[in-house]
């Protein structure tokens, strides 16, 4: 049974989190997907906490779940959520940070051990490891699609009758597969009633519009050359790293990766078949002699 979170807001009630775990007990920080949000980690945090006694804390990136939007005329870049994630450090008064991470939440950890390794003790990357890239020759196209899509205006925040609803359109829009009962907790945290009875989304609907700017995939091999902190680098068989050549390229990129793949698809540390076996791999991992 899974032990309830307690909210937290930081960075001047700018962020938001979830927490698991005693007060006192060393703090690790749990880093999302995109259009995820803390309540990501529901199933898989309060298992490590136990078993590992650490303290979680599970954010919301900005844009996401129960954190603020960012301002208008600003945007989603990868590299801004580095600030949100040293925003955190900072008010958790944390100086070398256990960065607990899935997929873009990977992404953004990659990019902060590569430019401040002086901060992170270590990576625990959950089905995501480098950034989404483009190649250089395609750097125009991907600009001009991120302008034209900024200067339309955004889409109305999508409504639904109830959270079974929410759930199905989450479920059938998804760009990777997952099941209505793992992504659940998911879309509840990121729902809030309206006064006319019905529900409305939380994420920013910015957050569809394309990227103005992608690292091209050198610089993302190059980054992830950069990273010092130990790595641990749990793959679900049916994610979205596998066996392709650029994800092999990427993990040959890092200097002290240990890989674990096990059964489940890209959120199987939400995946009921799947979070025991996640959580296992994470214990065996920080418990061995030198990734403490």
């Amino acid at each position: 049974m899974n032990e309830a979170a307690q909210p937290l807001s930081l960075a001047g009630n700018r962020l938001a989190a979830l927490v698991w775990g005693r007060h006192d007990a060393p703090t690790w920080l749990a880093l999302h997907g995109w259009l995820d949000n803390a309540a990501s980690f529901t199933r898989l945090a309060p298992r490590l906490a136990r078993a590992l006694d650490v303290r979680i804390v599970a954010l919301d990136f900005r844009g996401h779940g129960h954190s603020d939007h960012a301002p208008a005329g600003t945007d989603y870049a990868l590299w801004d959520y580095a600030f949100d994630v040293l925003d955190a450090l900072d008010a958790l008064e944390i100086e070398r940070a256990t960065l607990l991470a899935h997929s873009m939440g990977a992404a953004v950890s990659c990019l902060l051990a590569a430019a401040l390794p002086e901060r992170l003790e270590r990576l625990l990357l959950i089905d995501g490891l480098g950034a989404l890239n483009t190649e250089a020759s395609q750097s125009a196209e991907q600009l001009r699609k991120g302008i034209l899509a900024h200067r339309r205006e955004s889409k109305r925040t999508p409504r639904y009758a109830d959270i079974e609803r929410a759930v199905a359109a989450r479920v059938a829009g998804g760009v990777t597969p997952v099941s209505a009962a793992t992504i659940t907790p998911v879309v509840e945290r990121n729902t809030r009633a309206r006064a006319a009875g019905d529900l409305e989304m939380r994420t920013d609907p910015r957050l569809l519009k394309p990227s103005l700017v992608r690292f091209t995939p050198a610089q993302v091999l190059a980054l992830l050359a950069e990273i010092q902190a130990p790595v641990l680098l749990v793959e679900g068989e049916s994610g979205i790293l596998g066996a392709r050549a650029w994800p092999q390229e990427a993990r040959q990129q890092v200097r002290k990766l240990t890989r674990r793949v096990l059964p489940g698809g890209h959120h199987l540390h939400l995946e009921a078949a799947a979070v025991e076996a996640v959580a296992a791999a994470i214990e065996a991992y920080c418990q061995r002699p030198g990734n403490v």
